[in-house]
């Protein structure tokens, strides 16, 4: 996105409406019909709480379309029988622009993982490594480990067949074709329960351990296998063990990059990838078993350093595959905004988001209209709820974060219907 940078600060600009309105009142050769239009785009900002914050942008005609049309979707067909709420921020101007229900507590289905995302690179930074480590313990002689191969597993999603190649390498490396002990695995890295709080009994989502093999958590067996077709002789057993013993000698350790995870689990809204970074989080303090309130922790610290209460929201996982979690529109652009002002989280988080009619869960969304290529954003769904969250920019060449959440749609294409309509209101002319 092409615009000139400009970091917000916290508090917005008072109320301003006097160079908007004397352009218009100052302009004789304003036709009557569009004067009344005028006029009222500044009775729905004065009713929508506008900021104005510098006269040019009060004086900007995009912006008033812009507000116009999004004041006729808040009475769309589709609200009848089905809940919204909506707010987008002019991050550009520091203004916000429109505001509907933004308090309403609803459950934010897959964009609970933009807060789990921007929550994880304000701890752990965009330069943070996913570790999945293996030591030996015992002597190799004659070509033989007279003891044990172990592993501790760090939550990597993604780790594949090239991670368990390099694993045969850094074992031929130490000329070892026999292993006479057992394969231990160290699952101490996060704490014994596979779901999270609040999924639903038949949704078929993988068991949350330490340990995975190709996003299967089958990693014991994939490992027997690999060594037997690198001709590595192994007879033991396979043990969980709850931490590497002191002794224990590095072999390799195998290190996945924050952003390869971040791709998939915004692109893709893979919710392994979601939960893997959500306990990240909850690892961070090097404790062992940590635990989902462990992340929670973290997560509300962030919502409180931001102004906001975090007893007002419930923060239940790192997917939002949980029918606990409840958030708000406010809370969500207050993560998007904080985003922006923070070049390294805004860039990382931004290459992560699918955009609009390109790629990710928004590849076929938003096609021939000025959203497509622009709009990067989150999506989310679950069961009568449909959201979207994230970036665009405007005709005008203004920077703007949005946040909708479609709550009691039968059909969750509604909702991305309804979506796409408030960004191509966002971004056409």
């Amino acid at each position: 996105m092409n615009v000139e940078r400009c970091y917000p600060s916290p508090k917005h600009s008072s109320l301003n409406f006097m160079p908007l309105f004397n352009q218009f009142s100052n302009n004789n050769s304003v036709h009557p019909i569009r004067m009344k239009k005028l006029l009222r785009s500044l009775v729905i900002m004065f009713c929508l709480g506008v900021t104005i914050g510098h006269p040019i942008y009060a004086a900007d005609s995009i912006t008033v379309k812009i507000i116009e049309r999004l004041d006729n979707l808040s009475h769309d067909s589709l609200l009848n029988h089905s809940q919204m709420a909506m707010m987008v921020y002019d991050l550009t101007a520091d203004s916000m622009l429109f505001s509907h229900n933004e308090l309403q507590l609803m459950r934010p289905a897959s964009c609970q993982k933009v807060i789990t995302s921007i929550s994880a690179l304000h701890y752990l930074g965009k330069d943070y490594q996913f570790y999945t480590s293996f030591y030996t313990q015992g002597e190799v002689t004659n070509n033989t480990l007279k003891g044990n191969l172990i592993v501790r597993g760090g939550f990597d999603p993604l780790f594949n067949y090239a991670d368990m190649k390099s694993v045969i390498q850094a074992l031929r490396g130490k000329g070892i074709e026999n292993i006479q002990g057992n394969i231990l695995l160290d699952v101490s890295f996060k704490d014994d329960i596979e779901k999270g709080a609040g999924w639903c009994w038949d949704d078929k989502d993988k068991p949350l351990n330490p340990l995975y093999y190709n996003g299967e958590p089958h990693f014991a067996s994939a490992l027997k296998q690999h060594l037997i077709n690198a001709g590595i002789k192994f007879r033991g057993q396979v043990r969980t063990i709850k931490q590497v013993p002191a002794q224990a000698e590095t072999l390799i350790h195998c290190q996945r990059p924050i952003t390869e995870v971040l791709h998939y689990m915004m692109k893709d809204s893979d919710n392994l990838c979601a939960e893997s970074i959500f306990y990240q989080l909850a690892a961070r303090q090097g404790r062992p078993f940590a635990s989902a309130s462990d992340a929670i922790e973290h997560i509300e610290a962030l919502i409180d350093s931001l102004g906001l209460n975090p007893k007002h929201y419930k923060i239940a996982d790192g997917s939002g595959l949980s029918l606990y979690n409840y958030t708000t529109p406010q809370l969500m652009l207050t993560f998007l905004r904080y985003a922006y002002s923070n070049p390294n989280i805004y860039q990382t988080l931004l290459q992560a988001l699918p955009i609009a009619s390109k790629d990710g869960t928004l590849k076929k969304r938003m096609a021939n209209t000025k959203a497509a290529g622009n709009v990067r954003a989150k999506t989310g769904a679950v069961t009568g709820i449909s959201t979207l969250s994230g970036y665009c920019q405007a005709a005008n060449g203004h920077l703007l974060c949005f946040t909708i959440f479609n709550q009691g749609v039968v059909r969750v294409a509604h909702g991305r219907a309804y979506q796409d309509k408030v960004c191509d209101a966002l971004t056409r002319d």
